[in-house]
């Protein structure tokens, strides 16, 4: 791809083939009359309302919980994003649309409330959201994830949140009273604090100072703030982590986690095409140092390992970690979260008239 067709504010740079699609758009010719609308770099908005919202976690590395995405696809853009696999399974592609074609979910906080309301309803964290982000730009004018938000709070149910925006803290009366009842855990991921690499990374994320002054603001409104220094890419972020985690804790984290990067399905090519681009001269080292972290492959779905990896690479970003966090978080941790004030409408009581 020549400099001057680089599609600057997004990650992605073309659509890998849809493996659930039998047919797809091309453009046969360079003069060919569609390409325009290929390369449409414009962000669509497309509504769905699905009967159900929530969906169980099953995977052991994360734990008993749900997850809960509002939206489908995400603007911000970031380049190794796991989720952009899961927008084939709605017959987009993994790449661009994934960042320009965004499925809203209208009559979220309704089916929320509805599955609340099962009888057999077991009482686990939400995931706020575990694939795409839950305030990317598009909340600023939906206010899907408020709605969300307003309803766990009238139900009593605990909530883990993660984002990468400073559109959090317009929540901030939300997740304050959430938090007197210990229903809350915001998670605040800062993968870089270089705006340089940041720009070609996440394109449309806030930048590492809005997430780290993000940070500040929670903490010291008394809400547990998470910093997820995620993902790692060796030769590319690892050696950010002390500095990450020791701004983290200058701003009142009191906890940190990681996750090596992992690029399964069409993430692959997407991030290999992306990184011959953007860093041309460190392409072949990172790429390496990758496989090398996922038993010689790009791609790693095996529980236990995918998550922080193996091998000499993974053991050396663990030890890098481990000593980091130690050192500037040493005595921190997150407050367990209280599942006892649960409640169902129907199993209120009615006020006084």
């Amino acid at each position: 791809m020549k400099a001057e067709d680089y599609l600057k504010g997004r990650g992605a740079q073309y659509n890998p083939v849809n493996p659930f699609l039998k047919q797809e758009y091309v453009a046969a010719h360079v003069e060919g009359i569609d390409e325009p609308m290929l390369l449409n770099s414009s962000t669509e908005f497309l509504t769905e309302h699905p009967k159900t919202v929530v969906n169980k976690v099953e995977s052991p590395d994360l734990g008993l919980s749900y997850s809960l995405n509002p939206y489908q696809g995400c603007e911000h853009g970031c380049i190794y994003c796991y989720a952009r696999n899961t927008h084939q399974y709605w017959g987009y592609g993994a790449g661009l649309d994934f960042e320009r074609k965004i499925i809203v979910k209208e009559d979220a906080s309704q089916t929320l409330a509805r599955q609340l309301e099962n009888k057999n309803w077991q009482v686990m964290p939400i995931m706020l959201a575990g694939n795409t982000d839950c305030y990317q730009p598009i909340e600023a004018r939906k206010k899907l994830t408020r709605q969300i938000l307003e309803v766990l709070l009238e139900y009593r149910h605990p909530v883990s949140i993660i984002t990468k925006n400073a559109l959090i803290l317009r929540d901030l009366d939300l997740l304050q009273e959430l938090n007197k009842l210990d229903l809350v855990h915001v998670n605040i991921s800062i993968t870089t604090l270089d705006e340089k690499l940041r720009q070609k990374l996440e394109p449309r994320t806030a930048t590492a100072a809005k997430r780290m002054e993000v940070v500040r603001q929670l903490s010291a409104a008394g809400l547990p703030v998470n910093v997820m220094v995620a993902p790692v890419i060796p030769g590319l972020n690892d050696s950010e982590i002390p500095r990450i985690i020791q701004r983290a804790a200058e701003a009142g984290a009191c906890n940190a986690a990681y996750t090596i990067v992992r690029l399964n399905g069409s993430v692959g090519p997407i991030f290999e095409d992306w990184i011959r681009q953007a860093f041309p001269e460190k392409a072949d080292k990172v790429l390496s140092q990758i496989a090398d972290c996922h038993g010689g492959q790009l791609n790693d779905s095996r529980f236990g390992t995918r998550m922080h990896g193996e091998g000499r690479f993974a053991q050396a970003i663990g030890n890098l970690f481990r000593i980091s966090k130690q050192k500037y978080m040493q005595g921190r941790s997150t407050r367990p979260f209280n599942y006892t004030h649960f409640c169902q409408r129907k199993g209120r009581q009615l006020g006084l008239f």
